[in-house]
């Protein structure tokens, strides 16, 4: 039998234990961007529930039930914020987070089941400074396997003291700013894009002119090379090299609207350029 000085010192080891580990664990906060996005934003935010310490939505004045939804969820906090970029928006919800690992996801988002897993054992012992996985995504109902579209892989769970986002609107990346540490997570991101195919060029008309945009900003030229050459090698990268035809129709139907956007971006910004000459 134990003598009260023994018993004493097992709890005491025993709590010291226990102390040990809750230090190891870290705690995440969620930082997700929206605008309009009352179809998306439930799931998004169910899929984080079991892993976020705290959820951070940042809306651009979204005239929809966005907030309404948003408010629903416990341990979120809504913040309206002057949309001024995808990089710059995504940047100023980094820095409303209260805990130094950040999981950002866009709206259309959500975990898978596996991948949320991976993300609880991260919690439990964080030895890395930043975590990526694959992306899949979901089109007009399908889900894409091949071509440009999958494994796109992503850095979305990281110490936001050594990421930022970077590159060049509407396409922005999140990448370390100091050395550090990857590691690569089983399981997959789900992303729900476009439900229907006046969605998808709808918003590529829009991308592309945020793209000519930056460019002519950046100084780049959109010359005959790019206007021929580039669309034709996006449709055969995207449909041959990647193998997006073992996606069937829609591979081709992606492969074609990529090619088609890639010719809009370049055409725009000939006409910025054209324009400056005017004025």
């Amino acid at each position: 039998m134990k003598s009260p000085t023994e018993t004493l010192l097992g709890f005491l080891v025993y709590g010291l234990c226990i102390l040990a580990l809750e230090m190891q664990q870290i705690q995440i906060s969620v930082v997700v961007i929206t605008f309009n996005e009352e179809r998306n934003i439930r799931r998004c935010l169910e899929s984080v529930a079991q892993i976020a310490d705290e959820i951070v939505v940042v809306d651009s004045f979204s005239k929809d039930k966005t907030e309404e939804i948003c408010q629903q969820f416990p341990n979120l906090r809504f913040i309206t914020n002057r949309f001024s970029g995808h990089i710059e928006q995504k940047n100023f919800a980094l820095d409303q987070a209260k805990f130094d690992f950040v999981l950002s996801l866009d709206a259309d988002e959500a975990l898978s089941d596996s991948l949320k897993d991976q993300i609880l054992a991260v919690k439990m012992n964080a030895q890395f400074d930043a975590f990526q996985f694959n992306r899949l995504s979901n089109y007009c109902g399908t889900w894409i396997r091949h071509g440009s579209w999958y494994p796109d892989v992503k850095l979305r769970l990281f110490n936001r003291h050594k990421v930022r986002w970077q590159g060049i609107n509407p396409h922005d990346k999140a990448e370390l700013t100091v050395p550090g540490t990857v590691k690569h997570l089983k399981g997959d991101l789900l992303h729900y894009t476009y439900y229907t195919i006046d969605e998808h060029t709808r918003k590529l008309d829009y991308f592309s002119t945020l793209a000519a945009e930056a460019y002519f900003k950046k100084g780049k030229k959109a010359g005959f090379f790019q206007l021929l050459i580039n669309p034709s090698f996006a449709f055969f990268r995207d449909y041959i090299l990647r193998m997006g035809f073992l996606d069937g129709y829609s591979g081709w139907l992606i492969a074609r609207l990529t090619a088609f956007y890639t010719l809009q971006k370049y055409a725009k910004l000939r006409f910025l350029y054209s324009q400056a000459k005017q004025n």
